[in-house]
């Protein structure tokens, strides 16, 4: 297979001048993100190194770095480590909103904050969504479950929309259109379905399950089918059923072809045809995704990476 690296591959430092981050502090700032989401998310960075004009990608990997962080202090320790551990991080970056500069000890957090602070500035993210974030990301502190659909989409709207629009959103100037925000909750749904599969097996042996309550009852599935990891009709039909509502929400998210910026295009179509991966692996898996999680594929990832370019709105074969 011959992998073209397309138009955009520039070093970092080329990138960081044509983004017209200039000074040595902040460039060792958007070094932090960079680094950060090199070994968090290898294929994203990669994507985004290959596919995004070199004056772009300083903005949107330090927007993605924030929103990951942010994230992952939800994660990490007990109930009330996580929380004690969240409310000072959302001190400081709302701290650090008000007063325009994260002053303070160096630390990663500290650093990957700058650098958003710079990118939220030059890109003139409304604030609103950042607020918005931070208000959602305490659902999972202590997160209980969804007992209905309605359950679910207010998590979507209250976590994952935000998280989008302050990544995703960083192609535009000042935040997008309505419609493309409109565009984004759709795609929102889609990603956090295909996301709640992927990673079913990592979420059960952590205490959590996203699927709600009601989808279980109407396939015939208990949480303990889950947990043991059971491979049985009930089991398949859940799988398949929920992988097919994010499929067709997802075939729905293309809308936002149409409102993106050109030069996101390529990055966009990306995002959408890895999330049509990711669910082609978990159809394909059927009930063992309660067992292990479904990773990207390597190879699958470098075909998906040099596919020439769609037209706006033209759909990929899946």
């Amino acid at each position: 297979m011959t992998v073209s690296w397309g138009m955009y591959v520039r070093t970092w430092r080329s990138c960081l001048e044509a983004a017209g981050v200039t000074r040595g502090a902040l460039r060792d700032d958007f070094d932090s993100a960079a680094r950060y989401m090199r070994r968090r998310e290898p294929a994203g960075y990669l994507a985004v190194r290959m596919l995004v004009p070199a004056a772009h990608q300083p903005f949107v990997l330090s927007g993605y770095a924030f929103a990951s962080y942010t994230d992952d202090v939800c994660d990490r320790g007990t109930v009330a480590e996580r929380t004690r551990r969240f409310d000072t991080w959302a001190d400081q970056v709302r701290t650090a909103l008000g007063a325009g500069h994260a002053p303070g000890p160096e630390d990663e957090g500290r650093a990957l904050l700058r650098a958003f602070l710079h990118t939220a500035s030059v890109r003139e993210l409304p604030r609103r969504w950042v607020d918005s974030y931070l208000d959602g990301a305490r659902i999972d502190l202590d997160f209980t479950g969804f007992d209905t659909e309605a359950d679910y989409q207010r998590y979507v709207e209250k976590l994952t929309w935000p998280f989008l629009m302050i990544t995703t959103g960083l192609a535009h100037q000042g935040g997008g259109s309505p419609e493309f925000a409109a565009a984004c909750r759709v795609f929102a749904d889609a990603a956090q379905r295909t996301d709640i599969l992927t990673d079913l097996s990592e979420d059960l042996r952590g205490g959590r399950l996203y699927l709600p309550a009601g989808d279980l009852e109407r396939h015939g599935v208990t949480r303990a089918d889950l947990e043991s990891g059971r491979d049985v009709p009930a089991v398949r039909s859940l799988v398949s059923a929920t992988a097919g509502t994010a499929r067709t929400t997802l075939d729905e998210a293309a809308v936002i072809l149409d409102h993106c910026p050109e030069e996101h295009l390529r990055l966009t179509r990306f995002v959408l045809d890895l999330h049509h991966q990711r669910l082609a692996s978990v159809s394909a898996r059927g009930a063992s995704v309660a067992r292990r999680p479904v990773r990207d594929r390597p190879v699958a990832c470098l075909r998906l990476l040099a596919r020439r370019p769609a037209r706006r709105g033209a759909a990929s074969n899946h």
